[in-house]
Parts: structure tokens; sequence; C-alpha cells
């Protein structure tokens, strides 16, 4: 796992598939999304390496239910006590109580999720004992507010935080950054491609310095501008 300082208060968590956030107001410490089946004690032992303890990130934001963001949730949780919190809709899956949907691929899609597929541990994770389900226009209490904007398309439950005090948005797989040229781009293996178009503008109409993705490296300093120019390159219809 590679630990990346973006800003003095964020930092990038990058796991061989997807990544994760480390926000920091003070002594309390928030986690956006927590690698894939086995991360939990990675986080933790970077979390400590920092000089802080597990017991400081007072709660885990999972941005939806796939495997590489929150098959690490459940371990990190017990090993923290962090509140884990998601999406009303995604919020079953991730407890285990129903299975997720599977995406609807695009075919070229296919042979870049198999390779995907080899690099992330085998079998059921660690599921967290209780989440706190979110609804669009919650404000959680870190980074001075952070506002949660629903973006189905990628599941049905996918959520965004945008903290417009510090300018920061983090996006989940609703958005990618390209891993050829790092162009900024809807995320792939959606549910409902359409609707997942639909949610990459309204992230771009929102103001950000920051922009902190799932897949692929973040933009820091003049976010919006970024995703503004590339969702005018997508229509309705993707």
């Amino acid at each position: 796992m590679d630990f990346i300082e973006l800003l003095p208060h964020l930092h990038l968590l990058r796991f061989p598939v997807g990544q994760a956030y480390l926000w920091r107001d003070g002594d309390e410490l928030t986690l956006i999304d927590a690698g894939a089946k086995g991360a939990g004690a990675p986080i933790a032992e970077t979390v400590r390496k920092l000089g802080r303890d597990p017991s400081d990130v007072r709660r885990l934001v999972l941005t939806h239910f796939h495997e590489d963001h929150a098959g690490g949730a459940g371990e990190f949780a017990a090993l923290s006590g962090a509140d884990v919190l998601a999406h009303r809709l995604d919020a079953p899956v991730v407890r285990g109580e129903v299975p997720g949907p599977p995406p609807v691929f695009e075919d070229w899609e296919r042979p870049i999720h198999a390779e995907a597929v080899k690099h992330l541990p085998q079998g059921d994770p660690v599921r967290p004992q209780q989440v706190t389900e979110l609804s669009d226009g919650d404000v959680l209490d870190f980074g001075g507010g952070a506002h949660v904007v629903h973006v189905p398309g990628h599941t049905h439950g996918s959520i965004a935080l945008h903290l417009p005090r510090p300018g920061v948005l983090f996006t989940g797989d609703a958005v990618a950054a390209s891993p050829v040229d790092g162009a900024v781009m809807p995320g792939v293996f959606n549910l409902d491609r359409a609707r997942a178009v639909a949610s990459f503008h309204r992230l771009a109409a929102l103001d950000a310095d920051v922009a902190c993705f799932g897949h692929g490296d973040p933009v820091v300093g003049r976010a919006g501008a970024a995703l503004r120019q590339a969702a005018d390159t997508y229509g309705a219809d993707g």
C-alpha cells in the first residue's frame, strides 16, 4: 500500500486495486473508503506511522459497496472502533444482508475488470457490525461540514463527499482518472451508464479545488475546472 500526502491534512492510501483517503481535523481522523479484504490492518499500521492511534479515526465513510472500497471496512472498524457510514441503498450490501448487483459491462470493460479481479483477495470480507445509513444532503461533522451527494449509476447507493470550506471533493468511483494519460472521466463498471454520466455532470457543477477519485491520480488545484472540461465531452448518453 502506498501512502501519499496530498495536503497537510489529507493523505491518499493506494492499494493494488482502488484507493482510500485519510482526512485530519485536529486530533480527529476520517477515513473515506477502506480498500479490499485484508486492508484493515495495513491501514491501522499506517495511522500509527503518522503518530496517531487507529481509535483516532472516528468514522469510515464508504462511497459504495464494491469490494475494493468496502472489503476492509469491517476489519478496520473492529480494530479502531470507527463508525461505518454508507448510503441507505448500499448499506444492506455492506452489511452482507443482500448480494450486490453486478455491473452492466461495456464490451471494452470486460478484460479490464478480469485483470482487476486477479488482484483482489478471495473469500468473504469481515462485515461491519453496524452501518449508519446516509442520504443525499446529509452533512457530516468533518472538514468543516462534509455534504453527502448521492451519485447513482456506478451503484444505486454511490455517494460523493463535498467539503465546500476547504474545496475538497471525494468522488468515489463516480469519477476516475485514466491510468494512461490522467484524463478525468466517468468511472467504469457501472450499473447504469446514463445515470453515471448524469452524476458525473452533477459533481462537475460543484466548486472544488481538489478532487479525490476512487481510481487514478487526484487533481490538486482547479479540480472543478478539470471536471467541467471533462463533462463537456460527455452528453446525456455518455
